[in-house]
């Protein structure tokens, strides 16, 4: 095999979706719809400090190999936090930013992060690819390069290539093949058990109904509702929203199959909604919003319908977004996620290496803390 031309696209129009999705294979969030998506509604783009820089293989006009790449001035959307590391730049007069980030805007989802199809030139590509994002990231003069929430595979590449590793946590839902949801509560400690039925009950007291809608099924005032339950949230919570209508317009139209809305209704009239990506093998919690305070309709929205319909269709895993330590009470159990860096500035590039290390300790022992906290029944034998 010739060496591939190397192209950088900072358009994703100019790359055909049926080649791209070739390379991203079922994983929603790498589609070209999804990214996409995230660009022509303005959400990931310079504006807002998403400059894509995409590295992408080529060879006789055919797409090889591609890797989603931003060229970033700050540190929003990226759920892995370096805000330290930047301001520890900008007290030794130095530039954090701009740094260069592999990433799916606003998604702390883990997986593929180097894209190249099935084939016996598949490794050599992917190295291809990071080492291409190492030489940009030099040559540009960037602090730094980060790819977030990669795969075991990818980080390890990552790893070999003198990237460091850092550690974090966040809480996924297991099916142990439970026929339904009072299985899955029967595997929970009576204390757990008890608080999500109360949390439930309060629900339905309070005259709320909730309905879970498949893309295929939702309407465009159905998204619109969702879109304007998203934004207030965000806006009483004094954080701008990083997506907007018409990015989830968009991938309601181009990922029917990938998404779904839970819609909670009292006296007829919608009150809160949550929108979930879905896989055959998972479903991703991603947003959510209401226009009504009720208790326990957080939790009944954006979880419990998420479990029943992981129940019912025999998915696997239910990964519930970032961070959110209650979510252990609720039957989720600590998963430790990935993201790979390098630091040009070699005196900073060490003090955060020695932080890594340090952190991944940490990190450690409070999975393991948590694991302790589990909140299943413990085995006698």
């Amino acid at each position: 095999m010739n060496a591939p031309t190397l192209k950088i696209i900072e358009d994703l129009a100019e790359i055909d979706a049926t080649a791209w999705d070739a390379l991203a294979g079922s994983d929603p969030f790498v589609s070209h719809a999804y990214l996409y998506a995230l660009q022509q509604s303005g959400c990931a783009t310079a504006q807002f400090g998403w400059q894509a820089q995409f590295i992408t293989l080529w060879e006789q006009g055919r797409l090889l190999a591609a890797m989603p790449l931003y060229l970033k001035m700050n540190s929003y959307g990226e759920h892995v936090f370096d805000w330290a590391w930047a301001d520890a730049y900008h007290r030794h007069g130095l530039r954090y930013y701009p740094k260069l980030v592999c990433a799916v805007p606003f998604a702390p989802v883990t997986g593929a992060r180097l894209l190249a199809a099935p084939g016996p030139d598949r490794d050599r590509l992917r190295k291809l690819l990071l080492n291409s994002a190492l030489q940009l990231a030099k040559a540009s003069g960037v602090s730094s390069l980060h790819c977030l929430f990669p795969d075991e595979e990818d980080a390890l590449l990552m790893q070999q290539q003198n990237m460091m590793l850092r550690q974090d946590v966040q809480f996924h839902w297991q099916n142990q093949g439970y026929r339904d949801f009072d299985e899955f509560l029967a595997a929970l400690s009576r204390d757990k058990r008890k608080r999500i039925r109360q949390e439930r009950r309060k629900v339905r007291d309070a005259g709320i109904q909730l309905q879970c809608i498949s893309g295929e099924n939702a309407t465009k005032d159905q998204w619109s509702f969702f879109a304007s339950c998203y934004a207030h949230t965000r806006e009483i919570h004094h954080s701008p929203p990083a997506l907007n209508e018409d990015f989830f317009q968009r991938i309601g139209a181009a990922l029917p199959q990938n998404t779904l809305l839970v819609i909670a209704t009292r006296d007829g009239r919608p009150v809160a909604s949550a929108l979930n990506i879905v896989t055959s093998n998972a479903l991703y919690g991603r947003s959510w919003g209401a226009f009504e305070f009720h208790s326990g309709l957080h939790f009944e929205t954006c979880y419990y319908q998420a479990i029943e319909f992981c129940i019912a269709r025999r998915i696997r895993t239910f990964e519930g977004g970032a961070q959110g330590e209650h979510k252990l009470a609720r039957g989720f159990l600590p998963v430790t996620t990935r993201s790979a860096h390098w630091i040009s500035h070699s005196e900073f590039a060490r003090a955060i290496d020695n932080y890594l290390q340090r952190e991944t300790d940490a990190i450690s022992e409070y999975v393991d803390e948590l694991n302790v906290r589990s909140p299943f029944k413990r085995q006698t034998n």
